[in-house]
């Protein structure tokens, strides 16, 4: 598909808005036809309306045809572009809000996974609360790997985020909020499964086995960095993790909370667990310049509250 090389854009209108908002929901559900429902308009809407911004902007954002939905290098760019600039637009109209003392707009909120299965984790909570104080705010929730979360809230796409403690950043506030215990696990295939005279004594006799970990930087990774763990497989999310463990071919850690349920079943097994373990402490994390918004604040003010009322 050619376009004209020039774009069109001078000063943003409300029309260009509302274009790149439906461009980011085509992008985020992954096409137009799964977009119908986010959007609540015709498949044929919505193309019109991503084509009217490739226009306008000269460029050709997406491929779409029996080979699916996918973004060009252009689309990727002005797509980054997109959540910067209404992560500003929302950040705005926020700050008017805060002018007239009226909490509402967008709180976006990004997690770490499996926090929710996690006894000791009260964000459910919190956010119950959160929306008896400001009923009028439309919370969006994120769920994302560490590095993506704490760049999120330095870049301003999301305002809030709770994430296992590790190396700290001087542009973030952080907060102590709950903990959890991440236990080492074999698969119901593996060799160390029910075979408890096998299981290595020691953090230096477990290098003997393939483990499964997270690609990036993390408690986990510190800790298999740490002991010199032999890292054969990766994943960049706990539920990896989780399927790499249950292939039988690798060990893994998990939260406890979190592998009961395979355990149960009798899918997985803690090897030696009172050797392999270590624990996690959450924290919440604001950016730290500019100053939170009243918003964010107060959410993170009800997680602190739940989290630690005696502090």
């Amino acid at each position: 598909m050619k376009l004209k090389k020039r774009s069109q854009v001078g000063q943003i209108s409300d029309m260009d808005m509302r274009l790149l908002r439906v461009f980011k929901a085509v992008v985020d559900c992954g096409g137009m036809a799964a977009a119908e429902l986010e959007l609540n308009i015709g498949i044929s809407t919505i193309s019109r309306h991503v084509k009217d911004l490739e226009i306008r902007l000269g460029l050709a954002l997406c491929r779409r045809g029996r080979g699916g939905f996918s973004l060009t290098q252009e689309g990727e760019q002005i797509y980054a572009q997109t959540l910067s600039l209404l992560a500003a637009t929302d950040a705005f109209r926020t700050g008017v809000d805060e002018i007239h003392q009226h909490m509402a707009g967008q709180l976006h909120i990004a997690l770490f996974d499996k926090t929710a299965s996690n006894p000791t984790s009260k964000i459910n909570q919190a956010i119950a609360l959160f929306c008896q104080l400001a009923p009028d705010v439309n919370l969006q929730l994120h769920v994302a790997p560490i590095n993506a979360i704490e760049t999120g809230i330095m870049n301003g796409r999301f305002q809030i985020g709770v994430i296992p403690g590790h190396r700290k950043s001087d542009s973030l506030e952080y907060e102590n909020l709950f903990d959890e215990t991440m236990y080492l696990y074999a698969g119901q295939q593996h060799s160390l499964f029910n075979q408890e005279d096998l299981y290595p004594k020691d953090w230096e006799s477990l290098r003997a086995f393939h483990f499964a970990g997270l690609g990036y930087h993390s408690p986990n990774m510190e800790i298999s960095q740490q002991v010199r763990l032999s890292r054969k497989a990766t994943a960049f999310d706990q539920e990896g993790v989780a399927t790499l463990i249950l292939s039988g071919q690798f060990l893994g850690f998990l939260p406890n909370h979190y592998a009961y349920a395979f355990i149960e079943k009798g899918l997985m097994q803690a090897i030696n667990p009172s050797v392999f373990q270590y624990r996690c402490e959450f924290l919440s994390i604001v950016r730290r310049s500019p100053q939170a918004s009243r918003t964010t604040q107060l959410f993170a003010k009800c997680l602190k509250d739940l989290h630690n009322p005696t502090s």
